[in-house]
């Protein structure tokens, strides 16, 4: 991914986050005016309370509202997770085509740009398609902390608790399985054979673990359904436990070698 596909989404992510700054700490209701309550915040407010009324507690609430979001996004991340596979597959190639072309020179980058497109072009991988998950999730994560928070402002709601945690109130134990389980996602998704991914799964499970000991439980909660359900598509997908065979060259009597 180059720079300029990484301000656009940066661009995207800050305008998001600005246009739910606002009123955070406000109560809601569905008299509250504005795109993002409108369209956003109050719905999930709504689908929050009524499976809340339907299950009985506010916890229940948010488990099936996330497992209805992720289940909508599931075709989508399906798509960005077989993308990500193919992607891991081809790593092999795009060294040897980045070694054919290491010249820095403008024509020869050139035409390393344009080989490397078709090669993605004919194999079906979007190197974009990592990012749509993300950004299709951004305002809705937002939308859940707003929305809890919000919940929290409003007087006739008590968000009560998910057995031992106040959802209104961090908690640092629900943060860390959070973190945990992040690391789990990772290790059975395509960073555990990927090494330009590895950093990734190391930084994002203590920046789950961070925001989760100061943001309410209700939204860490979120986190961890939505990553059992990540873990359980990653084992259809990815499938971790079968280990793959790694061929190596045999080397002749001059010493060379032939695959």
């Amino acid at each position: 991914m180059n720079k300029r596909n990484l301000l656009i989404i940066a661009l995207i992510g800050v305008a998001l986050l600005l246009s739910g700054c606002t009123e955070f700490d406000q109560p809601i209701s569905s008299d509250s005016e504005g795109f993002w309550n409108e369209f956003i915040v109050w719905p999930l407010v709504s689908a929050i309370t009524y499976f809340a009324d339907l299950l009985g507690t506010y916890a229940f609430g948010i488990i099936a509202v996330t497992i209805i979001i992720r289940l909508v996004m599931l075709p989508l991340m399906i798509k960005q997770t077989k993308s990500s596979k193919r992607m891991q597959e081809i790593q092999p190639e795009l060294k040897n085509l980045k070694e054919k072309y290491k010249s820095k020179d403008a024509v020869t980058q050139q035409k390393y740009q344009k080989e490397m497109m078709a090669m993605f072009q004919e194999r079906g991988v979007n190197p974009m398609a990592g990012c749509l998950p993300v950004l299709v999730q951004m305002p809705v994560l937002i939308g859940f902390y707003h929305a809890i928070s919000r919940m929290n402002s409003t007087p006739e709601i008590n968000l009560g608790a998910f057995f031992i945690f106040p959802l209104a109130e961090p908690s640092i134990i629900l943060a860390v399985i959070a973190g945990l389980m992040q690391f789990v996602v990772l290790r059975t998704g395509p960073a555990m054979d990927n090494p330009q991914m590895k950093a990734m799964m190391y930084f994002m499970p203590f920046m789950i673990i961070g925001f989760g000991i100061i943001l309410p439980s209700a939204l860490t909660l979120y986190w961890v359904i939505g990553n059992i359900i990540s873990i359980i598509q990653n084992m259809f997908i990815y499938r971790p436990w079968e280990k793959k065979e790694v061929q190596q060259p045999v080397k002749t009597k001059a010493g060379g070698a032939k695959k």
